[in-house]
Parts: structure tokens; sequence; C-alpha cells
């Protein structure tokens, strides 16, 4: 019923009171949530299920996170357990604060269950985001960071940018998410390229050994539209540099499965999310368990719009689930729907 509630009454009246501008929306929605302290006892009340699960080393809460891309700057972050989420992964942050792409950049297409978005990583910059945790502390579920490269930097640099804001945040992340597969940073994900990405990963591997004696998880977020060749490729080189796991998938390129009018908005550019990428994600989850014969944890994401899409996920190897439009879309009680269906899974 408060799902209902939520699409049918909440969400809509959100888009007329922004005149309907989703990314209005969005950052209407982060700011009220960063200034719910007083109200997160009775949240959770209502939305936090306790069914914990240990994967790369961390006790997770619950098998349910919040993608990146909803709290770039960490704003909100100790609201997120309270609305159900075993964990929290925010940016993706580069080194150098930046605005992002031109407006508009975020386009909603309800109809299809579905988001574009051109958001071009806008953030604060590292040391921003490494300021605020300092000051307000790391939520009471593990937190991830997501860290990308600064538009305005060099790909020949690249390794540098990433590796500064790894050495910013390391005190407080429990995992980093090394994004080199959004499709809104021009160049970005030639990144995932057996050379660029070996090296990209041995030195932030190198810098992390540095920095702690049992160095934070390194995760790679890898893209929809990599061919199964390419994918392959590049897990091994994940597994040669000895990264925890892969998060599959990040937004796509391709427009497939978009229906109805709302196909017409499918000719902005930018990155698909939602229904479309439902089948297309958990393939490349099933792909990347097969191959690594299981021994390479998944965190899937792409198209959790119910609870049984989070669980065909885990049917097709990823250990745990995040969202991000269905949250958009649906609310918070997609969460506790999500945690219900994954009680107990083994």
């Amino acid at each position: 019923m408060r799902g209902v509630l939520f699409e049918k009454l909440l969400r809509p009246a959100l888009y007329r009171v922004c005149a309907n501008d989703p990314e209005t929306v969005h950052e209407r929605t982060v700011r009220a949530l960063s200034l719910l302290p007083a109200h997160l006892p009775l949240l959770r009340g209502v939305y936090a299920v306790d069914d914990p699960a240990t994967v790369f080393g961390i006790r997770f809460p619950n098998r349910v996170g919040l993608a990146a891309g909803m709290d770039k700057d960490g704003r909100a972050l100790h609201a997120w357990p309270a609305l159900g989420f075993g964990f929290v992964e925010v940016g993706t942050v580069t080194r150098l604060a930046q605005p992002g792409n031109a407006k508009p950049r975020l386009f909603t297409l309800a109809a299809n269950d579905a988001i574009i978005n051109r958001m071009g990583f806008n953030n604060a910059g590292a040391d921003a985001l490494a300021a605020r945790l300092a000051a307000r502390g790391k939520p009471a579920v593990p937190l991830g960071i997501s860290i990308g490269k600064s538009k305005v930097v060099p790909l020949a640099d690249a390794v540098e940018d990433y590796r500064y804001s790894l050495r910013a945040l390391y005190p407080y992340a429990d995992y980093f998410a090394v994004n080199v597969s959004s499709p809104n940073t021009p160049g970005l994900r030639e990144l995932q390229d057996r050379s660029a990405l070996s090296e990209l990963l041995g030195e932030l591997q190198r810098t992390s050994a540095g920095l702690a004696a049992t160095p934070a998880p390194l995760l790679v977020k890898v893209a929809p539209d990599l061919t199964d060749s390419a994918l392959a490729e590049l897990l091994e080189v994940c597994e040669a540099h000895g990264v925890a796991g892969i998060i599959a998938t990040n937004t796509t390129l391709s427009r497939a499965g978009l229906t109805g009018p709302e196909a017409e908005i499918g000719k902005e550019t930018g990155g698909l999310s939602g229904r479309p990428l439902t089948g297309r994600a958990r393939e490349v989850v099933r792909f990347v368990h097969e191959h690594t014969g299981g021994k390479l944890p998944i965190i899937g994401v792409g198209g959790v719009l119910s609870g049984p899409d989070a669980r065909a996920l885990l049917d097709a190897g990823a250990s745990l689930v995040q969202v991000y439009t269905g949250f958009a879309l649906k609310g918070p009680g997609l969460v506790r729907e999500i945690n219900r269906t994954l009680a107990g899974w083994r």
C-alpha cells in the first residue's frame, strides 16, 4: 500500500511542485532526507530489515544497497539506513569539483520504468566529501565510495586523478568502486581496455597497500554494453590485480526495450537505466559469475524494480544488489519489498 501511495500520489505531487523537472525532484528529496535525523527511529521501524551477509570481508546488515548517483556528495548518509538500505555507495566523486553536463540532463520515462541521465559526474570533489565525512561521520551501514575521472583531466593523467581521490577518501570507505564505465564522461570507457585498466588497478592497489595493513576492497563497475570477449578480458585484468569484486552494471547506451511515446525521449543522449536494463544486467551478472567460477563477488545493479528482479540477480550469481532507478520511481517501499523477498537467501 505504501508503495502505491508513493507512485500514485507522492511522486506525482513532487513533480508538480518541481515543475516536472526530475533533477529538481532529486535535489529536493536528498535535501529533505539530509534534514530528517529526528525521524530516523520511526523510519527504521517501518523499513529496516535485518538479514546479515558477509561479502568481500564486510558484514552487511542486509543485501540491498543504494547505488552511486543518488547521493553523490554524501549529504543524507544517516537517512539511507533508516529507509532499509544495508549499505550505501556515494559518488561518483572526482578529484576536482565539477558542475557536470549542461541541463537538462535527467529524464524520467515513467511508463517504461526507466531514466536517462547524462549528469557527467557533477559533484563537489573528493576533498569536500572527505571534509563532510570527517565532520559528520559515516552511516550506520557499510559505506562504498565510487571514484571516477575528472572531466578536464586527460586520459594520460587519469591514474593520478583516481589515486588522489583514493588517498583523500581512504579513511572513510569500507570499499571503493572504480567507475570506468559511465557513458557521460568523454573517453572514460576507454579505461576498460586491458592496458589502461591494468595500469590503473595496479597503481590503485599499490596505493591502497601503502595506506593500510588491510587494504579496503577495490571493486570495478562495468558497462552492460561490453561484448562477452571484452568483458572476459576485463575480468582477467581484475583477477590479475586482486580486485575484490565487480559491480554489474552501469547504465547502457542501448535504447532496446523502450516502447510507446517515451521512445522519443529515448533519443536523448546519456545512459539508460531501469526496466529496459533488467535482462541485460542479469546476463552480465551470470557471465561474470560463470567466467570467474563464482570466485569474484558481484554487486548486481540494473533494472531492479521488484523483489523478484533482485532475487533473479542473486540466482544469477550476485551476492548483493543495488537500486537507483527503482527507488527513484517507486520509493522506499521497494527497498522493504526486496529485503523481504531476499530474507534468508543463501
